[in-house]
Parts: C-alpha cells; sequence; structure tokens
C-alpha cells in the first residue's frame, strides 16, 4: 500500500500588512526583480494617520501599492519596470486603513535599543561618558523584571552604587518612568542613514523620547 502523502500546511497571512510579503499576487515578474531592482531597498510605511510604523523592502512596498492596501506619498524620480508595465517608486507609502498595533506586542530589549531610547546617557546622573551597563530599576533579587518599563542606561559607577537597593533608598533619583520606545527608533536604528525626504515624516516623533512623566521609585 502506498504511503499517504500529507497535504502541505497553508501558510496563515499575517495580521499586519506590511510585516511579510504578498501571496500569490506579484505585478511584477522575477526577472524584472532580479533585474531593475536592488538588493536592499527599503520603503517608509505610515500608519494611515501618518504616524511611521516600520520599514519593509520595496518588493513589499510595491504589492501593497498594487492591491490597494497603502498609497505613495513620496516616490523616487525612476520608473519601477516590469516586463511590460512601469510603476512609480515608491520611497514612503502610507497603509489605506488604519492598523491598531498592539501595546501589548512590544519588541524585545536589546541594550542598543535601550541606550538609543535613553539618549546614550545615564539615567541617574546624566553622563554620556564612560562604559554604559543596563540597570534594573527594582532588581531582579526583590522581584523586578527585564521589561522596558524597568530596565534603564546606568554608568558603571551608578549602577555599582546602587546595587540590589531601589533608587530613593540612596537618594537617586529616576527623573522619568520609563516605558517603551516609539516605532521610530527602532526605523532609526534599522536603517543606516536616514532619506532626508523620510526626515518631515520622523521628526515629530523622534522628539518623544522613551521616557514620560516624572517618576521616582
Amino acid at each position: 500500500m502506498p504511503p499517504s502523502r500529507s497535504r502541505p500546511r497553508s501558510r496563515k497571512p499575517s495580521s499586519a500588512p506590511w510585516a511579510a510579503e504578498a501571496g500569490s499576487a506579484r505585478p511584477c515578474t522575477t526577472a524584472c526583480w532580479g533585474t531593475f531592482l536592488p538588493r536592499v531597498q527599503q520603503v517608509l510605511v505610515l500608519n494611515a494617520s501618518y504616524e511611521p510604523l516600520n520599514v519593509c523592502s520595496l518588493r513589499r512596498a510595491h504589492v501593497l501599492v498594487y492591491k490597494g492596501k497603502a498609497e505613495v506619498i513620496e516616490e523616487l524620480d525612476r520608473p519601477l519596470r516590469s516586463a511590460t508595465d512601469t510603476y512609480r517608486w515608491p520611497h514612503v507609502i502610507r497603509l489605506v486603513h488604519y492598523v491598531r498595533v498592539p501595546r501589548l506586542v512590544q519588541r524585545k530589549i536589546s541594550r542598543r535599543a535601550l541606550f538609543a531610547r535613553d539618549n546614550w546617557r545615564c539615567v541617574y546622573c546624566g553622563t554620556s561618558g564612560g562604559r554604559l551597563t543596563l540597570d534594573h530599576v527594582i532588581p531582579r533579587s526583590r522581584g523586578g523584571d527585564s521589561s522596558w518599563e524597568n530596565v534603564v542606561t546606568s554608568c558603571a559607577p551608578c549602577n555599582l552604587r546602587k546595587g540590589n537597593r531601589l533608587p530613593h533608598e540612596i537618594q537617586m533619583v529616576l527623573p522619568d518612568r520609563p516605558r517603551p520606545p516609539a516605532p521610530v527608533l527602532f526605523i532609526r536604528l534599522a536603517t543606516p542613514k536616514i532619506p532626508s525626504r523620510w526626515e518631515r515624516y520622523l521628526a515629530p516623533y523622534t522628539s518623544q523620547r522613551g521616557t514620560s512623566t516624572a517618576f521616582a521609585a
């Protein structure tokens, strides 16, 4: 008896339209992408509210626009060609429908992102020199977790001085309440050189630090 063949599992489409490549709808042929597109070409993705969300590949941006899920806000001064058609070369796209990004879905903490959130300075003394480290505001030995709201940038002397104590126990002040960074921070970290035409969309959100109201633990 011949062995039964299991049917291949179908991939579940992503709920975020900018997060993955489209399924089978590809308006440009493989030859088109391989011949006319650079290997790395990033496009800025804005929410329907013009809030920066992420960056995606040129291929993904073109598919979103082709399928009517996004519109081109900024384009480059050169055409995007296929074997039979010519399209606009997207540089900044905006989603047609607003996408709510769940607050519970947070990016994993990394040293580089955390240091960038805190402007590469110790949150306790403000120094930007010397060796920077990570500090748990509420020490892990006292129940603190490794979350954006509990991990801050600290210089080595302040980290050593604080030890496993709370800041107020040794008269150290945490001026702002830590919080997850805005998406624009990750866009800047992921893009080696920010195109000048992106700045008008990123600038209003760049001034928002990853901290909010005054907070002393």
